[in-house]
């Protein structure tokens, strides 16, 4: 939604009108999205092996391409781009039908089921990585980066934060927090030596579950923390930040990438493909983050991490300028200007 939500401002701004079809799950992330419309439609995953969810899954999809076809002839677009994920399928699908022109922006350093699927047929796949696993050889490809909302662009201006002895940390763990970043990131920090833990500040993701436990581990570390499920300002935090600690969705190394910070990732186990995995991929590469991954991470292996990286004010600094090397601001412009190219039968 973040990356479709970007390309949607900059399109806005260049005088198109934007309609949004998503799901019940999309429709939690639409405040602020710049559509003079916004449809909810059904749409589920048919990959599952239960017989009865996957004949359920195929009557939503049903449904909601039923909806695509009403929107399509009565709105009549020019153009659809799907962003990923089932909500997708019914919008790309009712368009080939109709035989408009369709993209696909494929977030992640793998692409994904949905994008397969209409990749041959697409006229761009617009990727947020240099990396695109699983992309067929035949499909035109694009390297556009992930767009990036405005707050992310103007971050990048301020530059890294001084060594004036504060030293920020800010945790990320995706759009509801992550239970092993929320239980073992605290932990971790509360094992740091004294002459680091007490120049700390830490703001953290945590699911509210977790919430009360991370909050009392870092008072009894005597580290000042300010603990919540959702930050508002993330770009501001991003800024801010000496380090961050995040799972690797592609948004958020996008982000952290735009805003230019060094970083220590912990990618999802459980993602499709492992394509956390293939997201951070760049920026640990080129000396800008670290990686580690699930079966690894505890508090003991983060907290040695911690102290080297901490502990080396100028190297984080040169992290930080390495991640913004690869950060796209740009990324939104590119893909509306290969959007107009397509719609205009360049």
């Amino acid at each position: 939604m973040f990356p479709a939500r970007a390309a949607a401002q900059e399109l806005v701004a260049r005088g198109w009108q934007v309609r949004l079809v998503t799901d019940a799950r999309g429709m939690k992330h639409t405040d602020g999205f710049p559509a003079e419309i916004i449809d909810q439609i059904r749409a589920a995953s048919p990959v599952t092996k239960n017989p009865i969810k996957l004949v359920g899954a195929w009557i939503e999809l049903l449904s909601g391409l039923l909806a695509c076809r009403k929107i399509i002839k009565t709105w009549k677009p020019d153009i659809v781009a799907g962003f990923g994920g089932y909500p997708a399928f019914p919008a790309l699908m009712a368009a080939r039908q109709k035989h408009l022109p369709i993209a696909i922006h494929e977030q992640n350093a793998v692409l994904g089921r949905v994008n397969r699927v209409f990749a041959k047929a697409a006229g761009f796949i617009a990727s947020g990585f240099e990396r695109l696993d699983r992309a067929p050889n035949k499909a035109k490809r694009l390297i556009t980066g992930n767009p990036v909302r405005s707050e992310f662009v103007v971050a990048r201006e301020k530059s890294f934060p001084n060594d004036g002895g504060t030293l920020r940390i800010f945790v990320l763990g995706g759009s509801l927090g992550a239970r092993i970043l929320s239980e073992t990131v605290p932990a971790a920090i509360a094992d740091l030596p004294e002459r680091l833990k007490s120049r700390l500040e830490v703001a953290q993701q945590t699911r509210e579950e977790s919430l009360a436990m991370a909050q009392d581990l870092y008072q009894q570390a005597g580290v000042t923390a300010e603990c919540a499920p959702f930050f508002a300002d993330v770009a501001e935090r991003l800024a801010s930040a000496h380090l961050v600690i995040a799972r690797a969705g592609a948004s958020s190394v996008s982000e952290i990438a735009c805003v230019g910070r060094p970083a220590i990732f912990v990618p999802l186990k459980i993602a499709a493909d492992d394509h956390q995995t293939a997201n951070a991929e760049g920026l640990v590469d080129a000396g800008a983050a670290d990686s580690i991954p699930e079966h690894e991470f505890n508090a003991e292996a983060l907290t040695a991490l911690l102290e080297v990286r901490l502990s080396n004010h100028a190297e984080l600094k040169e992290r930080a300028a390495k991640s913004a090397l690869l950060g796209r601001p740009d990324a939104g412009s590119l893909f509306a200007d290969a959007l107009i190219a397509l719609e205009q039968g360049n």
